[in-house]
């Protein structure tokens, strides 16, 4: 299996808030294209924000790494992103964000999420209120993420695919949110290999279809990454105490 022969293609699994981790995983991917000495791609598999502490600071990140030269930035779109998409236009979706860590993204943009037993009109005065603050440039950039990145060898999707429909057909909301019926699939029978997050487990999931790279940041403080240089593998785990490169034997 090959990647880009020309780039070294970096993916990076869910985020959630922890700027912290990404910080020190853009610092590892810097130095390692300086050693390098050869251009790269910086592929985020979406779920920025929510969750975690820094949401707000997650997405301005992303948002300066695309004016950086140094580097190709192309961040997916996640599940959350599209629930913080949705709430923006129908803010009686808002509870059900909240369930799934939209306090914190509220909270990372200085808005209050209403009181439990809130009503229609609490929702639309929490959603005017995020509306307000929420800069222009982090709006387009939540509007405008693609679903999915195909790149040699390499399909790149936030949650997985459908099976039994071709990459090309693959419907958005499988995109975003597939789970069992991808994973559970013993041969995907596709020619690519699909990168991914959305499913978290304590180690990345490396199998001959699918790589699955969400570590739970958030919770477990371990951003991963998965590094593809022609046909070489590896992975880059960052954390507080640092950064470490282990590679994965080829396919």
């Amino acid at each position: 299996m090959r990647c880009l022969d020309d780039r070294i293609v970096y993916a990076v699994g869910d985020v959630h808030g922890r700027l912290d981790l990404l910080e020190i995983l853009i610092e590892a991917v810097r130095t390692d294209l300086e050693a390098c000495a050869k251009p790269g791609v910086l592929i985020p598999l979406g779920d920025y924000v929510d969750r975690g502490p820094d949401c707000r600071g997650v997405i301005e990140r992303l948002i300066a790494l695309a004016e950086e030269s140094w580097i190709r930035a192309a961040p997916l779109r996640g599940n959350h992103e599209q629930l913080m998409l949705d709430f923006l236009e129908h803010p009686e979706s808002g509870r059900n964000w909240m369930t799934l860590g939209g306090a914190a993204t509220l909270a990372s943009y200085g808005v209050l999420p209403p009181r439990r037993n809130a009503d229609a009109n609490d929702w639309i005065e929490v959603r005017n209120r995020l509306a307000s603050v929420l800069p222009r440039s982090h709006y387009r950039l939540l509007s405008t993420l693609p679903f999915c990145i195909s790149a040699g060898d390499y399909f790149f999707v936030h949650a997985g695919v459908r099976p039994d429909r071709p990459l090309n057909a693959q419907r958005q909301r499988d995109m975003l949110w597939i789970r069992d019926s991808f994973l559970r699939a013993p041969d995907l029978g596709f020619d690519k290999v699909i990168v991914h997050g959305h499913s978290t487990s304590t180690q990345p999931m490396i199998e001959r279809a699918r790589i699955g790279i969400d570590t739970g940041a958030y919770a477990t403080g371990v951003l991963t990454c998965l590094r593809l240089e022609g046909s070489a593998r590896a992975l880059i785990r960052a954390e507080a105490k640092g950064v470490e490169l282990m590679a994965l034997p080829a396919f």
